[in-house]
Protein backbone atom coordinates (compact mmCIF):
# COMPACT_ATOMS: atom_id res chain seq x y z
CA UNK A 1 0.00 0.00 0.00
CA UNK A 2 1.32 3.53 -0.93
CA UNK A 3 0.10 7.03 0.26
CA UNK A 4 0.44 10.66 -0.93
CA UNK A 5 -0.86 13.19 1.44
CA UNK A 6 -3.10 15.24 -0.99
CA UNK A 7 -4.58 17.90 2.29
CA UNK A 8 -4.47 18.84 6.06
CA UNK A 9 -6.28 20.61 8.11
CA UNK A 10 -5.22 22.35 11.90
CA UNK A 11 -7.73 23.24 14.51
CA UNK A 12 -7.08 26.98 13.56
CA UNK A 13 -8.13 26.60 10.30
CA UNK A 14 -11.27 24.76 11.70
CA UNK A 15 -12.07 28.23 12.96
CA UNK A 16 -11.44 29.99 9.46
CA UNK A 17 -13.92 28.18 7.95
CA UNK A 18 -17.88 28.70 7.44
CA UNK A 19 -19.31 26.81 10.57
CA UNK A 20 -23.45 26.23 10.78
CA UNK A 21 -24.99 28.26 13.33
CA UNK A 22 -26.76 25.34 15.07
CA UNK A 23 -24.22 21.80 15.45
CA UNK A 24 -27.24 19.55 16.44
CA UNK A 25 -28.28 15.89 15.69
CA UNK A 26 -32.14 15.56 14.07
CA UNK A 27 -34.16 13.60 12.44
CA UNK A 28 -32.92 10.34 13.67
CA UNK A 29 -34.34 7.22 12.62
CA UNK A 30 -33.75 3.43 13.36
CA UNK A 31 -32.72 1.70 10.29
CA UNK A 32 -31.31 -1.86 11.26
CA UNK A 33 -29.25 -4.34 13.36
CA UNK A 34 -27.30 -7.39 13.49
CA UNK A 35 -25.35 -9.52 15.88
CA UNK A 36 -22.22 -11.82 15.02
CA UNK A 37 -22.78 -15.18 15.78
CA UNK A 38 -19.74 -17.75 16.82
CA UNK A 39 -19.26 -19.65 13.79
CA UNK A 40 -16.68 -21.25 11.80
CA UNK A 41 -17.57 -18.49 8.92
CA UNK A 42 -18.57 -15.34 9.11
CA UNK A 43 -21.88 -14.93 10.40
CA UNK A 44 -24.71 -12.54 11.53
CA UNK A 45 -27.94 -13.00 12.49
CA UNK A 46 -30.77 -9.73 11.24
CA UNK A 47 -32.13 -8.39 13.21
CA UNK A 48 -30.61 -10.04 15.82
CA UNK A 49 -31.36 -8.66 19.46
CA UNK A 50 -28.96 -7.06 22.39
CA UNK A 51 -28.94 -8.61 25.37
CA UNK A 52 -31.72 -7.81 28.04
CA UNK A 53 -31.41 -5.91 31.32
CA UNK A 54 -32.00 -8.23 33.77
CA UNK A 55 -29.82 -7.48 36.72
CA UNK A 56 -29.19 -10.18 39.63
CA UNK A 57 -30.96 -8.95 43.24
CA UNK A 58 -28.21 -8.64 44.88
CA UNK A 59 -24.15 -7.78 43.71
CA UNK A 60 -22.50 -10.69 42.60
CA UNK A 61 -18.99 -11.23 42.23
CA UNK A 62 -17.03 -10.94 39.01
CA UNK A 63 -13.92 -12.52 38.97
CA UNK A 64 -12.42 -14.90 41.49
CA UNK A 65 -8.37 -16.00 42.56
CA UNK A 66 -8.58 -18.80 40.25
CA UNK A 67 -9.66 -16.61 37.05
CA UNK A 68 -6.39 -16.02 35.26
CA UNK A 69 -5.68 -11.81 34.14
CA UNK A 70 -5.34 -11.50 30.20
CA UNK A 71 -3.09 -9.28 28.52
CA UNK A 72 -2.21 -8.13 25.08
CA UNK A 73 -4.08 -7.28 22.00
CA UNK A 74 -8.07 -7.39 22.52
CA UNK A 75 -10.83 -6.88 19.44
CA UNK A 76 -12.51 -3.60 19.50
CA UNK A 77 -14.05 -3.93 16.08
CA UNK A 78 -16.07 -7.14 15.25
CA UNK A 79 -16.63 -5.77 11.78
CA UNK A 80 -12.96 -5.42 10.71
CA UNK A 81 -12.02 -8.58 12.08
CA UNK A 82 -14.50 -11.29 11.08
CA UNK A 83 -15.01 -9.63 7.80
CA UNK A 84 -11.21 -7.54 7.35
CA UNK A 85 -12.24 -7.88 3.32
CA UNK A 86 -15.91 -6.35 3.51
CA UNK A 87 -15.45 -3.91 6.93
CA UNK A 88 -19.10 -2.57 6.39
CA UNK A 89 -20.62 -5.24 4.06
CA UNK A 90 -22.54 -6.48 7.53
CA UNK A 91 -24.17 -3.31 7.90
CA UNK A 92 -25.86 -3.02 4.08
CA UNK A 93 -26.60 -7.06 3.73
CA UNK A 94 -28.64 -5.73 7.55
CA UNK A 95 -29.91 -2.42 5.99
CA UNK A 96 -30.85 -4.09 2.97
CA UNK A 97 -32.90 -7.24 4.37
CA UNK A 98 -34.66 -4.57 6.54
CA UNK A 99 -35.52 -2.06 4.37
CA UNK A 100 -34.82 -3.32 0.62
CA UNK A 101 -35.60 -0.06 -0.86
CA UNK A 102 -33.78 2.29 0.80
CA UNK A 103 -31.74 4.53 -1.51
CA UNK A 104 -28.12 5.13 0.13
CA UNK A 105 -27.92 8.03 -2.39
CA UNK A 106 -29.42 10.32 -0.47
CA UNK A 107 -26.70 9.32 2.39
CA UNK A 108 -23.45 11.90 2.49
CA UNK A 109 -21.68 9.40 5.17
CA UNK A 110 -21.30 5.60 6.20
CA UNK A 111 -19.35 5.14 9.08
CA UNK A 112 -19.10 3.39 12.79
CA UNK A 113 -19.36 5.80 15.97
CA UNK A 114 -16.00 5.65 17.07
CA UNK A 115 -14.60 7.69 13.97
CA UNK A 116 -16.73 10.37 14.73
CA UNK A 117 -15.54 10.18 18.52
CA UNK A 118 -12.28 10.47 17.13
CA UNK A 119 -12.75 13.63 14.92
CA UNK A 120 -14.42 15.27 17.94
CA UNK A 121 -11.33 14.54 20.24
CA UNK A 122 -9.57 16.09 17.60
CA UNK A 123 -11.66 19.38 17.69
CA UNK A 124 -11.92 19.51 21.48
CA UNK A 125 -8.36 19.29 22.42
CA UNK A 126 -6.69 21.14 24.65
CA UNK A 127 -3.28 22.18 23.87
CA UNK A 128 -2.32 22.15 27.37
CA UNK A 129 -2.97 18.29 27.57
CA UNK A 130 0.32 16.15 27.54
CA UNK A 131 -1.05 13.67 25.27
CA UNK A 132 -3.59 13.13 22.45
CA UNK A 133 -4.95 10.24 21.46
CA UNK A 134 -3.83 9.28 17.76
CA UNK A 135 -5.72 7.87 14.79
CA UNK A 136 -6.42 6.63 11.37
CA UNK A 137 -9.55 6.69 9.81
CA UNK A 138 -10.06 4.56 6.36
CA UNK A 139 -11.98 5.91 4.01
CA UNK A 140 -13.76 5.14 0.67
CA UNK A 141 -15.64 7.18 -1.75
CA UNK A 142 -18.66 5.62 -3.29
CA UNK A 143 -20.47 7.95 -6.23
CA UNK A 144 -22.01 10.61 -3.53
CA UNK A 145 -21.30 8.70 -0.21
CA UNK A 146 -18.21 8.90 1.46
CA UNK A 147 -17.83 5.50 4.20
CA UNK A 148 -15.38 5.68 6.98
CA UNK A 149 -14.05 2.49 9.09
CA UNK A 150 -11.32 2.61 11.61
CA UNK A 151 -8.59 0.22 13.32
CA UNK A 152 -9.29 -3.01 14.76
CA UNK A 153 -6.71 -3.60 17.87
CA UNK A 154 -5.74 -2.02 20.30
CA UNK A 155 -3.37 -3.04 23.18
CA UNK A 156 -5.17 -3.76 26.66
CA UNK A 157 -3.13 -4.18 30.37
CA UNK A 158 -3.93 -6.77 32.51
CA UNK A 159 -5.80 -4.25 35.22
CA UNK A 160 -7.51 -2.29 32.31
CA UNK A 161 -11.02 -1.79 33.52
CA UNK A 162 -12.36 -2.96 29.56
CA UNK A 163 -11.75 -6.27 31.83
CA UNK A 164 -15.00 -6.23 33.28
CA UNK A 165 -17.03 -5.51 30.40
CA UNK A 166 -17.81 -9.33 29.54
CA UNK A 167 -18.12 -10.29 32.81
CA UNK A 168 -20.55 -7.76 33.81
CA UNK A 169 -22.81 -8.38 30.78
CA UNK A 170 -22.66 -11.39 31.71
CA UNK A 171 -23.62 -11.27 34.98
CA UNK A 172 -26.46 -8.27 34.16
CA UNK A 173 -27.92 -9.04 30.77
CA UNK A 174 -29.64 -12.13 29.75
CA UNK A 175 -28.93 -13.40 25.78
CA UNK A 176 -31.02 -13.01 23.65
CA UNK A 177 -29.73 -14.96 20.81
CA UNK A 178 -27.57 -18.08 20.95
CA UNK A 179 -23.57 -17.83 20.59
CA UNK A 180 -23.98 -14.17 19.94
CA UNK A 181 -20.73 -12.35 20.18
CA UNK A 182 -22.17 -8.83 20.17
CA UNK A 183 -25.65 -6.32 18.89
CA UNK A 184 -24.97 -3.63 16.04
CA UNK A 185 -27.38 -1.10 15.62
CA UNK A 186 -27.30 0.64 11.98
CA UNK A 187 -29.35 4.21 12.34
CA UNK A 188 -29.73 7.43 10.56
CA UNK A 189 -29.84 11.29 11.06
CA UNK A 190 -29.12 15.17 9.70
CA UNK A 191 -25.78 16.69 11.45
CA UNK A 192 -25.21 20.31 10.25
CA UNK A 193 -26.07 20.26 6.42
CA UNK A 194 -25.00 15.85 5.85
CA UNK A 195 -26.93 13.03 5.81
CA UNK A 196 -25.05 9.99 8.43
CA UNK A 197 -25.60 6.55 8.72
CA UNK A 198 -23.77 5.38 11.52
CA UNK A 199 -23.56 2.18 13.00
CA UNK A 200 -22.65 1.36 16.73
CA UNK A 201 -22.49 -1.69 19.52
CA UNK A 202 -25.50 -1.82 22.17
CA UNK A 203 -24.71 -3.39 25.41
CA UNK A 204 -28.14 -4.18 26.50
CA UNK A 205 -31.87 -3.30 26.21
CA UNK A 206 -34.47 -2.30 28.80
CA UNK A 207 -37.61 -3.65 29.07
CA UNK A 208 -40.06 -0.71 28.55
CA UNK A 209 -43.27 -2.82 28.36
CA UNK A 210 -46.75 -2.38 30.80
CA UNK A 211 -45.07 -4.39 33.63
CA UNK A 212 -41.65 -2.28 34.09
CA UNK A 213 -40.29 -0.87 36.89
CA UNK A 214 -41.81 3.10 37.05
CA UNK A 215 -39.90 4.46 39.93
CA UNK A 216 -36.89 7.44 39.14
CA UNK A 217 -34.25 5.83 40.75
CA UNK A 218 -34.02 3.01 38.23
CA UNK A 219 -36.70 3.37 36.06
CA UNK A 220 -36.14 1.73 32.65
CA UNK A 221 -38.13 4.68 31.23
CA UNK A 222 -41.92 4.55 29.54
CA UNK A 223 -42.84 2.64 26.27
CA UNK A 224 -41.03 3.10 23.23
CA UNK A 225 -42.10 4.99 20.68
CA UNK A 226 -43.30 2.65 17.80
CA UNK A 227 -42.08 5.23 15.12
CA UNK A 228 -38.75 3.73 16.26
CA UNK A 229 -38.88 0.70 14.42
CA UNK A 230 -39.29 1.38 10.24
CA UNK A 231 -42.87 0.51 8.39
CA UNK A 232 -40.84 -1.29 6.40
CA UNK A 233 -39.38 -4.15 8.22
CA UNK A 234 -41.00 -7.58 7.43
CA UNK A 235 -42.92 -8.72 9.65
CA UNK A 236 -40.16 -12.04 9.70
CA UNK A 237 -38.02 -9.21 11.43
CA UNK A 238 -40.19 -8.75 14.25
CA UNK A 239 -40.81 -12.31 16.11
CA UNK A 240 -39.49 -12.87 19.54
CA UNK A 241 -36.13 -14.70 19.48
CA UNK A 242 -37.43 -17.00 22.56
CA UNK A 243 -40.62 -18.00 19.68
CA UNK A 244 -38.45 -19.39 17.22
CA UNK A 245 -38.61 -23.15 17.41
CA UNK A 246 -36.85 -23.69 14.34
CA UNK A 247 -33.53 -22.93 12.70
CA UNK A 248 -33.42 -19.89 11.63
CA UNK A 249 -33.03 -19.33 8.03
CA UNK A 250 -29.54 -18.58 6.37
CA UNK A 251 -28.21 -17.30 3.00
CA UNK A 252 -25.45 -16.33 1.83
CA UNK A 253 -25.09 -13.84 -1.13
CA UNK A 254 -23.47 -14.12 -4.30
CA UNK A 255 -19.91 -13.61 -3.97
CA UNK A 256 -19.67 -12.91 -0.28
CA UNK A 257 -18.07 -15.02 2.49
CA UNK A 258 -20.86 -13.48 5.35
CA UNK A 259 -23.87 -16.05 6.24
CA UNK A 260 -26.86 -14.29 7.01
CA UNK A 261 -29.47 -15.43 9.93
CA UNK A 262 -32.99 -13.83 9.94
CA UNK A 263 -33.23 -14.55 13.53
CA UNK A 264 -34.29 -12.18 16.03
CA UNK A 265 -36.14 -9.41 17.64
CA UNK A 266 -36.60 -5.53 16.61
CA UNK A 267 -35.75 -3.38 19.35
CA UNK A 268 -36.48 0.26 19.62
CA UNK A 269 -33.64 2.76 19.72
CA UNK A 270 -35.18 4.16 22.82
CA UNK A 271 -34.80 0.69 24.90
CA UNK A 272 -31.11 0.65 24.01
CA UNK A 273 -28.66 1.50 27.32
CA UNK A 274 -24.61 1.67 27.03
CA UNK A 275 -22.86 0.30 30.00
CA UNK A 276 -20.07 1.87 31.42
CA UNK A 277 -17.39 0.68 33.85
CA UNK A 278 -15.88 3.07 35.95
CA UNK A 279 -13.02 2.82 38.52
CA UNK A 280 -14.90 5.64 40.82
CA UNK A 281 -17.95 8.39 40.54
CA UNK A 282 -17.51 11.05 38.15
CA UNK A 283 -20.27 13.39 36.92
CA UNK A 284 -22.32 12.82 34.16
CA UNK A 285 -21.10 15.08 32.03
CA UNK A 286 -17.45 13.89 31.90
CA UNK A 287 -15.35 14.42 28.20
CA UNK A 288 -15.58 10.86 27.69
CA UNK A 289 -19.14 9.84 28.94
CA UNK A 290 -21.83 11.65 27.58
CA UNK A 291 -20.15 12.03 23.41
CA UNK A 292 -20.27 8.05 22.81
CA UNK A 293 -24.03 8.57 23.65
CA UNK A 294 -24.26 11.55 21.70
CA UNK A 295 -22.81 10.24 18.17
CA UNK A 296 -25.25 6.94 18.49
CA UNK A 297 -28.49 8.98 20.12
CA UNK A 298 -28.22 5.90 23.28
CA UNK A 299 -30.60 7.04 25.50
CA UNK A 300 -29.87 5.69 28.52
CA UNK A 301 -27.14 4.25 30.49
CA UNK A 302 -25.91 2.07 33.20
CA UNK A 303 -22.79 3.39 35.01
CA UNK A 304 -20.95 0.28 36.34
CA UNK A 305 -18.04 0.95 39.40
CA UNK A 306 -16.28 -1.75 40.85
CA UNK A 307 -15.48 -1.55 44.51
CA UNK A 308 -12.64 -4.31 44.61
CA UNK A 309 -14.13 -7.60 42.79
CA UNK A 310 -17.78 -6.02 43.01
CA UNK A 311 -19.70 -4.04 41.54
CA UNK A 312 -22.15 -1.53 43.14
CA UNK A 313 -25.41 -2.18 42.47
CA UNK A 314 -26.52 -0.31 39.12
CA UNK A 315 -29.60 2.00 38.06
CA UNK A 316 -30.60 2.63 34.31
CA UNK A 317 -30.16 6.27 33.78
CA UNK A 318 -32.37 8.08 31.49
CA UNK A 319 -29.62 10.51 29.76
CA UNK A 320 -32.17 12.43 27.34
CA UNK A 321 -31.91 15.74 29.05
CA UNK A 322 -28.30 15.43 29.54
CA UNK A 323 -27.29 14.73 26.29
CA UNK A 324 -29.29 17.57 24.70
CA UNK A 325 -27.48 19.63 27.63
CA UNK A 326 -23.88 18.78 26.90
CA UNK A 327 -25.13 19.06 22.96
CA UNK A 328 -25.99 22.68 23.52
CA UNK A 329 -22.86 23.11 25.90
CA UNK A 330 -20.44 22.08 23.46
CA UNK A 331 -21.69 23.77 19.99
CA UNK A 332 -17.84 25.29 19.43
CA UNK A 333 -16.57 21.97 19.00
CA UNK A 334 -19.36 20.88 17.67
CA UNK A 335 -19.57 23.26 14.95
CA UNK A 336 -15.70 22.51 14.49
CA UNK A 337 -17.23 19.23 14.05
CA UNK A 338 -18.82 19.71 11.70
CA UNK A 339 -16.79 22.07 9.28
CA UNK A 340 -13.66 18.74 9.81
CA UNK A 341 -15.87 16.16 8.28
CA UNK A 342 -17.23 18.61 5.22
CA UNK A 343 -14.31 19.55 4.69
CA UNK A 344 -13.18 15.89 4.04
CA UNK A 345 -15.91 15.07 2.37
CA UNK A 346 -14.83 18.23 0.03
CA UNK A 347 -11.66 16.74 -0.47
CA UNK A 348 -12.12 13.32 -1.28
CA UNK A 349 -15.51 13.90 -3.11
CA UNK A 350 -15.49 13.38 -7.06
CA UNK A 351 -12.49 11.27 -6.86
CA UNK A 352 -13.78 7.55 -6.11
CA UNK A 353 -10.89 5.52 -3.99
CA UNK A 354 -9.53 4.93 -1.40
CA UNK A 355 -8.09 7.40 0.97
CA UNK A 356 -7.03 7.39 4.86
CA UNK A 357 -7.37 10.65 7.36
CA UNK A 358 -4.29 10.92 10.14
CA UNK A 359 -3.93 12.34 13.37
CA UNK A 360 -0.66 12.05 15.06
CA UNK A 361 -1.60 12.99 18.84
CA UNK A 362 0.64 15.16 19.10
CA UNK A 363 0.40 17.79 16.21
CA UNK A 364 -2.34 20.20 15.74
CA UNK A 365 -3.38 19.06 12.53
CA UNK A 366 -5.02 15.85 10.83
CA UNK A 367 -3.77 14.65 7.11
CA UNK A 368 -5.49 13.44 4.11
CA UNK A 369 -3.51 11.13 2.05
CA UNK A 370 -4.74 9.17 -1.25
CA UNK A 371 -3.74 5.36 -1.12
CA UNK A 372 -3.17 3.32 -3.98
CA UNK A 373 -3.18 -0.69 -3.71
CA UNK A 374 -6.00 -1.69 -0.74
CA UNK A 375 -8.96 -3.71 -1.52
CA UNK A 376 -12.62 -2.10 -1.52
CA UNK A 377 -14.84 -2.48 1.90
CA UNK A 378 -17.90 -3.54 0.19
CA UNK A 379 -17.98 -6.68 -2.25
CA UNK A 380 -19.23 -5.57 -5.60
CA UNK A 381 -22.52 -6.39 -5.92
CA UNK A 382 -23.43 -3.45 -2.71
CA UNK A 383 -22.21 -0.93 -5.24
CA UNK A 384 -24.71 -1.26 -7.57
CA UNK A 385 -27.33 0.34 -5.29
CA UNK A 386 -25.31 3.74 -5.63
CA UNK A 387 -26.84 2.93 -9.36
CA UNK A 388 -30.60 3.89 -8.68
CA UNK A 389 -33.60 4.73 -11.10
CA UNK A 390 -32.18 8.38 -12.42
CA UNK A 391 -28.98 6.70 -13.56
CA UNK A 392 -31.49 4.19 -15.52
CA UNK A 393 -33.46 7.15 -16.80
CA UNK A 394 -30.27 9.01 -17.98
CA UNK A 395 -29.50 5.79 -19.85
CA UNK A 396 -32.95 5.43 -21.45
CA UNK A 397 -33.33 8.77 -22.34
CA UNK A 398 -29.76 8.64 -24.20
CA UNK A 399 -30.76 5.61 -25.75
CA UNK A 400 -34.34 6.76 -27.13
CA UNK A 401 -32.76 10.35 -28.01
CA UNK A 402 -30.08 8.18 -30.01
CA UNK A 403 -32.85 5.81 -31.54
CA UNK A 404 -35.14 8.88 -31.88
CA UNK A 405 -32.18 10.45 -34.36
CA UNK A 406 -31.18 7.27 -36.25
CA UNK A 407 -35.26 6.97 -36.91
CA UNK A 408 -35.15 10.57 -38.47
CA UNK A 409 -31.82 9.69 -40.15
CA UNK A 410 -34.02 7.00 -42.15
CA UNK A 411 -37.02 9.23 -42.81
CA UNK A 412 -34.78 11.73 -44.54
CA UNK A 413 -33.03 8.80 -46.47
CA UNK A 414 -35.95 7.81 -47.51
CA UNK A 415 -37.67 11.26 -48.53
CA UNK A 416 -34.06 12.07 -50.85
CA UNK A 417 -34.66 8.40 -52.62
CA UNK A 418 -38.44 8.84 -53.43
CA UNK A 419 -37.34 12.54 -54.98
Amino acid sequence: MTSTPIAEISRGDLRKLRSPLLASITDVKHLASYNWIEATTPTIAVPGSPGLWSPPPTIRRLKTKKEKKRSGLTCINQNATRRWDSRLEPLFRALYITNPAFDIRSTDIVTDRNSIRELLSFTNHRPSKKEAKEFTINIEVAKNTVMFSRAIQEDIQPRDIKRFVERFEKKYTTAQLEDSTGHHRIISYRFGDLNFIVRHQTNAYVDTGPEAPSSSSSSSGSKAPEKDIPSSVPSSLTRSPSSNSSPPNSTTPTDSKLTIQQEGNVIPLASTLEIKKRGKRRSPEEKDLIPPLWVSQTPKLVRAYPVKVRFEAPEVEDMTTAIKLWQGGNQTYLRKLAVLIRWIIDVVKGSEGSFVIKYEGMGDKVVVSKVEGVGKMLPMDLYSKWDGEDDAEVETGVKDDAEAEKGAEKSVGEAESKV
